[in-house]
């Protein structure tokens, strides 16, 4: 029997655990910041940012999309462990970019059911971290809304470029 992925991501905590000692921390982020991000592996959000174990609450998944979800998430890192700034990241080369909700579509006819959530795909980074900063701005939920900062990472560089939520995109 071969060893599966999972299998061996349990033998690599084991060896971890073997060393382990509990750093004594505390649930809330020591910088008091989130981050939302795309669930992408190529983002090593801890190195990229210079984040060390327990600075800040990391929220990812496909395209960092604000999502309910992550409006819950939010809610949660600020009313209860005491987050008041808010960090949007996006990518180059990100899967969804082009991505339509044919998809959806696709997998009803695959599955015989619909999904009830949206791909919440994009055409334009920039345009799509403006739309999730404003929904992180204007979620009734969230009591720190001032800051709230936007960027795309690019893959091959590393670098982050700042997206001003008050540019409006060429026709």
């Amino acid at each position: 029997m071969t060893d599966t992925v999972t299998d061996q991501l349990v033998a690599a905590n084991k060896r971890y655990a073997a060393g382990f000692t509990d750093p004594g921390m505390d649930a809330r982020p020591v910088r008091k910041v989130a981050i939302v991000a795309c669930m992408d592996a190529r983002l090593d959000l801890h190195a990229a940012l210079g984040l060390a174990l327990g600075d800040c609450h990391t929220i990812r998944n496909a395209g960092g999309v604000v999502t309910d979800d992550v409006i819950r998430s939010l809610t949660i890192s600020q009313r209860k462990l005491g987050t008041n700034a808010v960090v949007l990241i996006h990518h180059t080369g990100c899967g969804l970019l082009g991505m339509t909700e044919d998809f959806r579509h696709e997998l009803e006819l695959e599955v015989g059911q619909k999904p009830n959530w949206a791909i919440e795909s994009f055409k334009d980074l920039d345009q799509d971290v403006r739309q999730s900063m404003a929904r992180v701005r204007t979620s009734p939920f969230l009591p720190h809304t001032e800051d709230v900062r936007g960027f795309v990472f690019d893959v091959t560089t590393g670098l982050l470029t700042e997206v001003d939520p008050e540019d409006t995109p060429a026709p």
